[in-house]
């Protein structure tokens, strides 16, 4: 038995690791693809086999496009301007995952299951968007305004709200455990099924909230 495991285990370790890219772009992503014989997701994603760094950076010049490892900590994709951000999105793609939105101005805008988890939105104004079932995992949202925004069923797992204005947000059945809301501004939010587990309410604002009876 034990050498059945060994054989098991060497096997899977002998397995190439393949590597899964971000890029700026669903074009940027389909020529890389191509030009280093990857596997284009049909997104911003290209599934590569072996990474050459090297020749992955030389590639991302030619293209004029950021990249990134899925699930790095840090972001480091290019700035995405507003723009940007609503062309792509009208085209389909809802990947943002890492997108530097530091300061931008998405006000009153229609953004249902975007993907912005571990994205830099600090000083963000999101104000009256729709952000149903969006993802906003691990992202860095401090000092951002969302106020009166739609947040119901959207995943906001250990995000950073330090300091965020949420007054009347609707927050029905989002997720928020082992969020950071410190000093955020949560009147008069409507909390009603929401998830707030392990999450840091210290100095929060909740006067006037909704929460379940």
């Amino acid at each position: 038995m034990k050498n059945i495991i060994l054989t098991t285990l060497n096997s899977w370790l002998k397995r190439p690791q393949k590597s899964v890219l971000l890029f700026d772009s669903i074009a940027a992503a389909n020529e890389i693809a191509f030009m280093l014989k990857g596997e284009w997701d049909g997104c911003n994603g290209v599934v590569m086999s072996k990474c050459d760094e090297v020749a992955l950076n030389t590639a991302a010049t030619l293209m004029d496009t950021g990249w990134c490892y899925q699930g790095a900590w840090v972001a480091v994709l290019n700035r995405l301007t507003t723009e940007e951000l609503l062309r792509r999105y009208a085209i389909g793609e809802r990947n943002f995952t890492n997108a530097n939105l530091r300061c931008a101005k998405l006000c009153s805008l229609f953004l249902s299951e975007v993907d912005l988890s571990r994205a830099k939105l600090n000083f963000a104004n999101l104000s009256g968007t729709n952000l149903t079932k969006a993802d906003f995992t691990a992202a860095d949202i401090q000092d951002a305004n969302l106020s009166d925004t739609n947040l119901s069923q959207s995943r906001l797992v250990r995000a950073n709200l330090l300091s965020a204005n949420l007054s009347r947000a609707d927050l029905k059945g989002a997720n928020l455990s082992y969020a950071c809301l410190n000093n955020a501004n949560l009147s008069e939010a409507d909390l009603r099924g929401t998830n707030l587990s392990q999450a840091d309410l210290k100095g929060a604002d909740l006067s006037g909230a909704l929460f379940d009876n």
